[in-house]
């Protein structure tokens, strides 16, 4: 979600420097496969797929979740 409160579901992204292209899952209205948006304008991450304590440790968090 972005700081307009608009979700961008995504597939796959990059980063470089404090941006992040996002591969959108579906293209917009224009036809648009991929957005740029820098880190900043980022508000929350929402996970769909079940994902393992190790994928986010790999990522650099720290600590325990339920198990």
């Amino acid at each position: 979600m972005n700081m307009l409160d608009e979700a961008m579901p995504f597939k796959g992204f990059m980063t470089r420097g404090e941006t992040v292209l996002l591969e959108r899952t579906n293209p917009d209205t224009m036809g648009a496969r991929f957005i740029l948006v820098p880190f900043s304008e980022i508000a929350s991450v929402k996970f769909i797929d079940p994902l393992k304590q190790e994928t986010f440790e790999a990522a650099g968090f720290r600590g325990r979740l339920s198990r």
